[in-house]
């Protein structure tokens, strides 16, 4: 899928969070195996987990039911299972509200 940095990204899975004291929870997790490959500043993969949120994760949330408080972007060289440490693994990930139909990042 198409990223501003131009790096080849994948969809990996989807996951919904129960419902917490923040509020419903949505994780969309990525694969780019060109994060291990090339020198990718925090910048430039900051700017492709945006595009992914308004581009990707906005779209396939229900206009039905709970909506999220919170969408989480997470981009990964590599899979590995949800909730597991790999050390050997390069990862980013964000947190965004949804405000006016659009993302907006959230300081962790």
């Amino acid at each position: 899928m198409a990223v501003p940095s131009g790096m080849d990204v994948r969809w990996l899975e989807t996951l919904r969070d129960s419902q917490g004291p923040a509020g419903l929870t949505m994780r969309f997790r990525f694969v780019a195996p060109d994060l291990a490959k090339k020198k990718v500043s925090q910048e430039v993969v900051a700017k492709d987990m945006e595009a992914l949120c308004n581009g990707y994760a906005l779209p396939r949330i229900a206009k039905s039911g709970p909506q999220p408080a919170q969408i989480v972007i997470a981009i990964a060289d590599r899979v590995f299972p949800f909730g597991e440490a790999d050390e050997s693994a390069k990862q980013y990930f964000e947190a965004y509200s949804i405000e006016n139909g659009a993302c907006v990042w959230e300081l962790f």
